[in-house]
């Protein structure tokens, strides 16, 4: 089961907010990955990514050795891990998603954690994903700027074609 928690928090100690997610995720029994929502192509796009992470875990075709690492980089559409923390989170104000998966996945605790709606794909986040996930100048002619979300969503999917 995968639960979605969006909004905004600010982080002064990245390390230290990592590990009250691996802490949360421990107690619970479940993985809790946060990206940066800013870097993401809408609930589709994030929702997808983790389900192409768990498929390849129980498949045993998983490249990262966790599941919390497999997330990032389906999200990030590559294999490469120093390009997948491209998605991670900085030290300040961060709009973020919190990917809690497990039987019962919970993400109650965050309290710093301001609910808002940054999940979804807005013409800010053009840029930015066309540099993350390589999409072309050429492409964005022939589709169009309103169809990155779906250029995104084949850049994740290629994840499995690359292995």
């Amino acid at each position: 089961m995968i639960k979605f928690l969006e909004g905004s928090v600010t982080v002064d100690d990245v390390d230290e907010f990592l590990h009250r997610l691996k802490e949360k995720s421990s107690k619970n029994n479940q993985v809790i990955q946060v990206l940066n929502a800013d870097k993401l192509a809408g609930e589709e796009h994030i929702r997808f990514a983790v389900e192409k992470a768990v498929t390849s875990f129980e498949k045993g075709t998983n490249i990262a050795n966790d599941l919390v690492k497999e997330i990032m980089l389906y999200a990030a559409g590559t294999r490469q891990i120093n390009r997948a923390v491209k998605l991670g989170i900085h030290k300040g104000k961060n709009n973020i998603v919190l990917v809690a998966v497990g039987e019962k996945p919970d993400l109650s605790g965050f309290d710093d954690i301001t609910p808002a709606p940054v999940l979804g794909y807005t013409e800010s986040k053009k840029k930015e994903l066309m540099d993350i996930f390589n999409i072309t100048d050429e492409e964005i002619k022939v589709v169009g700027a309103d169809r990155i979300p779906e250029l995104v969503l084949e850049r994740v999917a290629l994840v499995d074609v690359m292995k």
